[in-house]
């Protein structure tokens, strides 16, 4: 063999081994691939026209033929020297392409129809010896490999083949932590201010960018005015805010489309010269290229569970800015959002936070704290003037609605979005759409009938459910069952955090004192009214209720489950809520957002919603996961986990890495025609970003399985199969009634990303306390130390002891107890309202 040796370069017989292609597979085998296997190298050999007497394996042909190969996989086991591949990219990148990716989209996915079987140089022969790389994964793995090498200026790599065959879900997750992470990040100093300033939702052509700052951050003025200066090239137009934003003026800017300041580490130095250094945050990914409401909390939940706690505590910060100087935590950092919030989870969000964030020092506790009241106070603020004052607030029944100030048609949206809610009024009116919309835009027309539909149009967008029946021209008359249950977790977390870090008393800078025992007054008048309003005993399920028609809405919405988040269900309510959940929305890839029966049919004149069945997204399933532990159904909440999971796993391994942001969970793919597309999932070669939420629920779901759960998600058993075998309940029902669940709850696990064993004034706690009067003092009942919880569910053992089930509602307007620092249980005297430490029972 040494002396067919030719001449040229490695690089040029590296290519010329790939030019030969598929055809070039049959013939050639590594010389290690012939000793694993020589009865199927010498057979191969005769087929190809070789002589028959060259086996030495002194078996006969029938023999040989009965010995088949198989596939190499991910689980095969390794040789005791790791494989390594040289790489030279532009060659083996344009072979693999022209071999494998048949329809051209420079992914390599189940979808393409080449053989799937591609030579590679080794490393250790110096590129003179070839080995198979096989099967869609290892392939795309490869694709992969060789981009993130090219993103790092590298025109040549080494790679071992344990990274092609990694285990998909140890892949996913490491490319989420130190890839897909940090293509998300953003950050509006003057080397990221070019990434974020361009918006793909704004379509006027020839637009320059629109730095929007507010009128009393005089730091962020001088210093966005300098950067201006600074980067001439970019034409970048700084425009202070008015001191009050109105609707209006909201409108007037709608053309001019812009991207709002947000904050800062501000200082100076020794010259008096402003030091002014932008927060870096995370963004959704795709189009969505600014801080988002909701979205963010949920990427902190996944930075949280990766260690990035500083990242988390910065997009906390925004919020607090945006609170601050734009009146509301907005649905994004764009002029165009300035009228609108999102569903609220701040208070959640800086708890999580303040929890991660380092506290080894006395100096580092003393500055959390510190920030831990800024943040709260913010919070506190957008409590009182956002969600509970108008237009939001229904003062009849006490809860809250998704009701924005806007006016106009949202600009955001494509040009065409609503040309067919404005031809039949065009046609009325006798002018064409476009000339109709820029009057109406001007308040040139007034038309109610259409000023309602935009009301609606622009809650619905508020609630980030955007769009669905459930929601349609209703939306802003709607108290929502995840609206009312994210307030009341709001009000538990103020009262906690009071009790437990101020004394009880917090001085707001709204002008006065506030105390826990007002928050525990509002969080409990908010649970009577959301039972009041919501609650369908008949159905065991929680609804949304029109305020105006004054009527439970009829949609089944998984939403429902976000009340076992808040802990604002007692466990009857929990338990019935579990079962009617199982039933209405487990489906093969996870939970679904609603029930098919609900959405009703869809047909060209009505087509479907992504925010309806069969569609499932990353936070309905994190809301589910966290509150079905919080009740103590964690066996339910790691079926519903893994089911996910799977389905992410899954189209991770099939299609090239992709993580997307939305699934169909029913046919559990995310490949759909639907409004708005599939963000995340158009990209070249390589994934660098996923999607926000859908990163972070990945890593939160990870720490709600068990060992045995993730070996099996790696080798991609299919979620029934699993269950199957593994004996896991699928039929539907919790794992134990209300009468075992554990006290307190959550009481499990203290892995990141699950519930903390932090007792709460919610009621949940309330309810499971079980309150046994004696002498006048109520008693914790004590957690015995001979209970023991199983792994696989998180219930009692059968010799357990029991616990009784609360004697009726009214225990849960009991005023909780206090919670020493270890966490145990503690008295409290009904008459005087004194905290006794009392001993864990031995019993």
């Amino acid at each position: 063999m040494a002396g067919d040796i030719p001449t040229a370069s490695p690089h040029e017989r590296i290519g010329e081994q790939l030019a030969r292609g598929a055809a070039g597979v049959r013939r050639s085998r590594s010389r290690s691939y012939q000793r694993r296997f020589p009865h199927h190298h010498s057979h191969q050999a005769r087929n190809d026209g070789g002589d028959s007497s060259s086996s030495d394996s002194g078996e006969n042909l029938v023999t040989a033929r009965r010995r088949t190969m198989r596939r190499r996989g991910s689980m095969d086991a390794k040789t005791s020297i790791p494989r390594r591949f040289l790489i030279d990219i532009e060659v083996v990148e344009k072979a693999l392409l022209e071999q494998e990716d048949s329809n051209n989209d420079f992914q390599i996915t189940i979808e393409d129809t080449g053989p799937k079987v591609l030579k590679v140089p080794t490393a250790s022969s110096g590129g003179f010896r070839t080995f198979e790389v096989r099967g869609t994964y290892m392939l795309s793995n490869l694709l992969q490999e060789m981009a993130l090498a090219q993103d790092r200026g590298l025109k040549q790599i080494v790679i071992d083949e344990d990274r092609l065959s990694e285990n998909p879900v140890d892949r996913l997750s490491r490319m989420i932590r130190t890839v897909f992470w940090n293509g998300l990040v953003r950050c509006m100093d003057e080397s990221g201010i070019q990434a974020i300033c361009a918006d793909p939702k704004n379509t006027t052509p020839g637009s320059r960018p629109i730095i929007y700052v507010p009128h009393s951050d005089e730091p962020a003025l001088e210093y966005y005015t300098q950067m201006a200066r600074d980067l001439s090239q970019l034409q970048i137009q700084v425009v202070r805010l008015p001191k009050d934003i109105t609707p209006q003026y909201v409108n007037s800017i709608n053309s001019k489309f812009g991207v709002l300041s947000l904050a800062a580490d501000v200082s100076h130095d020794a010259g008096g010269r402003l030091v002014y250094r932008p927060l870096p945050f995370v963004v959704p990914g795709g189009r969505f290229n600014e801080q988002y409401g909701w979205d963010s909390y949920f990427e902190a939940l996944g930075l949280l569970v990766d260690g990035r706690w500083q990242l988390a505590k910065n997009m906390v910060d925004n919020f607090a800015y945006e609170i601050k100087h734009y009146g509301k935590i907005l649905n994004a950092n764009r002029s165009y959002y300035l009228t609108r919030s999102q569903p609220p989870f701040l208070t959640d969000m800086i708890l999580k936070v303040f929890e991660a964030l380092p506290a080894a020092t006395a100096a580092e506790r003393e500055q959390n704290l510190d920030w831990l009241r800024r943040s709260l106070d913010a919070a506190i603020t957008e409590y009182i003037e956002v969600w509970t004052s108008a237009p939001r607030f229904d003062a009849k029944t006490g809860l809250s609605c998704y009701h924005t100030t806007g006016v106009g048609m949202p600009p955001e949206t494509e040009s065409t979005h609503f040309d067919h809610i404005i031809a039949p009024f065009a046609e009325r009116l006798g002018v064409s759409v476009e000339e109709y919309k820029a009057l109406y835009n001007a308040d040139e027309i007034n038309e109610p009938e259409l000023d309602d539909f935009f009301v609606h149009d622009r809650a619905v967008r508020e609630s980030g459910h955007d769009t669905s029946y459930r929601l349609e021209l209703r939306c802003a008359n709607l108290a929502t069952i995840d609206l009312n249950c994210l307030l009341y977790k709001y009000e538990v977390d103020i009262a906690d955090a009071l009790d437990e870090h101020f004394g009880g008393y917090f001085k707001w800078s709204g002008g006065r004192e506030t105390t826990a025992a007002e928050w525990r007054m509002r969080s409990e008048t908010r649970r009577q009214s959301i039972n009041k309003h919501m609650w369908n005993e008949a159905k065991g399920l929680y609804f949304d209720y029109d305020v105006v028609l004054g009527e439970q809405s009829v949609y089944e919405t998984v939403t429902a489950t976000w009340a076992l988040w808040a802990g604002c269900a007692t466990p009857a309510q929990a338990r019935r809520l579990v079962e009617a959940s199982c039933r209405k929305f487990e489906v093969s890839g996870g939970l679904v957002s609603g029930t098919e029966e609900s959405r009703g049919e869809i047909s060209l004149q009505r087509p479907n919603r992504q925010w309806d069945f069969p569609f499932g997204w990353a936070p309905h399933q994190i809301m589910a996961w966290y509150g079905l532990y919080n009740y103590g159904y964690v066996d339910v909440a790691r079926r519903f986990a893994y089911r996910w999971l799977f389905t992410i796993t899954q189209a991770f391994v099939d299609f090239n890495g992709v993580v997307p942001e939305k699934f169909d969970v029913v046919n559990m793919t995310h490949r759909f025609e639907v409004e708005y597309g599939n963000v995340g999932a158009d990209f070249k070669k390589v994934a660098r970003e996923g999607f926000g939420w859908m990163n972070a629920s990945y890593q939160v779901g990870l720490t709600y399985l068990t060992s045995h759960m993730r070996r099996a998600l790696g080798t991609l058993t299919p979620p029934d199969v699993f269950f199957r075998k593994a004996n896991w309940k699928v039929d539907a029902t919790p794992s134990h009634s209300p009468t075992s669940t554990p006290i307190p709850i959550p009481f499990f696990i203290s892995e990141a990303g699950t519930p903390r064993a932090r007792p709460q004034s919610n009621a949940l706690f309330n309810a499971l306390r079980s309150l046994k009067i004696r002498n006048g003092a109520a008693v914790l009942p004590q957690i015995s130390s001979d209970t023991v919880y199983s792994e696989s569910s998180g219930t009692p053992s059968d010799d357990a002891p029991s616990r009784d089930p609360p004697d009726s509602d009214a225990d849960m307007a009991t005023a909780p107890p206090a919670a020493s620092s270890a966490g145990r249980p503690v008295t409290r005297s009904v008459a005087s309202g004194d905290d006794k430490q009392e001993p864990a029972s031995s019993n």
